[in-house]
């Protein structure tokens, strides 16, 4: 009974770890997406000839207030 208990407790703190690791992997990700969507459009608003809107900037900066609204 002991050593079930044992691995029911240890594979649970594994599978959190590993949860906890996705989620800021995905994270990381989601950052990198923005960003290179914003740096498109700051692009295609150039080629369209219209000002600079940096929305680079906007998007990557998003993140952080999602992040902070979830709390």
């Amino acid at each position: 009974m002991l050593a079930i208990g044992g691995s029911t407790f240890y594979l649970q703190s594994k599978i959190a770890y590993n949860l906890e690791e996705q989620e800021a992997r995905l994270d990381e990700i989601e950052g990198t997406l923005r960003g290179h969507i914003g740096l498109i459009e700051d692009a295609l608003d150039r080629i369209e000839g219209k000002k600079n809107s940096n929305k680079m900037e906007e998007l990557y900066g998003k993140r952080g207030r999602d992040e902070k609204e979830k709390k």
